[in-house]
């Protein structure tokens, strides 16, 4: 079955043709044997650089200057003091006025100079075959782990070239062959599933969970939009790089949702649980 999906974000209006097959809904029942391929569901967003502050609103809430140093897009405000109202009421370096999201990551270093991301993309995917719902307002999650000094597991924190750079993912910073859309990239995906009470937990971590084989844990039942933030850098990499956490295996990323809700609902809804990919 042919459709067109009309989804309106703000100014952005989206309108997406997709082929819609039997297993293109399989996904509203978990148990049906024909499942949806969720590889390419997904909408994407684009958020520059917006500043850098050795602040961490989620770890050190009303403490200025007492963490590592962050790397900060999405919303223009964030410091040590934001809150959801704080932030909802500033503005944004993401293409979408609509999200006023906090994402940050720690600060990369090449000696003792600072290396400041050329963008970020930020996919939000669809990562079970159960409907997805939005974020709740104010969710805060930490994905990887800021005090790693042994290898993190690839699937959640991984350096790379690009598509076009021709390494696979390494725990370690690469040398990025000098190539079109070669360039060095830091990826840190978050968790998926929630446990559909609290917004935050005392690690900022145990309130969430991953999905395994298309499903969330009975611990955290709730689906919600996977998020994987890709930092990507004007450099190839090579020596003498290190994240301000310390060391190049101490990827992490923090995030505290102040999406407007009503937008991210659209996207959720025209996007994710509609199995298309609607792209930025």
């Amino acid at each position: 079955m042919r459709a067109l999906i009309l989804i309106v974000t703000g100014s952005l209006t989206l309108v997406i043709a997709a082929t819609l097959g039997p297993a293109a809904f399989a996904g509203d029942n978990p148990r049906n044997t024909e499942r949806p391929d969720l590889r390419e569901v997904n909408f994407i967003e684009t958020c520059r650089f917006s500043h850098r502050a050795p602040d961490d609103p989620i770890v050190f809430p009303g403490k200025a200057g007492v963490s590592h140093d962050h790397t900060f897009v999405g919303n223009r405000s964030t410091n040590a003091f934001s809150t959801f109202g704080s932030l909802r009421s500033a503005g944004t370096t993401c293409q979408r006025r609509e999200d006023t999201a906090a994402y940050w990551l720690p600060t990369l270093f090449q000696g003792s100079t600072p290396v400041l991301p050329v963008e970020a993309t930020i996919y939000y995917r669809r990562g079970t075959f159960e409907k997805v719902r939005t974020f709740p307002r104010d969710l805060r999650m930490i994905a990887g782990d800021a005090t790693a000094t042994t290898p993190q597991d690839v699937r959640y924190v991984f350096w790379n070239c690009g598509r076009g750079g021709g390494r696979t993912p390494s725990s370690t910073v690469p040398t990025c062959p000098v190539v079109a859309k070669s360039s060095l990239r830091l990826h840190v995906r978050f968790p998926n599933c929630w446990n559909g009470r609290l917004t935050d937990s005392p690690d900022h971590k145990s309130h969430m969970a991953y999905s395994v084989r298309g499903h969330c844990p009975s611990s955290h039942p709730a689906a919600v939009p996977a998020i994987t933030i890709l930092f990507r850098y004007p450099s190839q990499g090579g020596q003498g790089f290190s994240l301000a956490s310390g060391g190049q295996l101490s990827g992490h990323a923090d995030f505290m949702n102040t999406w407007n809700p009503g937008a991210l609902k659209r996207l959720v809804e025209g996007c994710l649980n509609a199995l298309v990919h609607c792209g930025s």
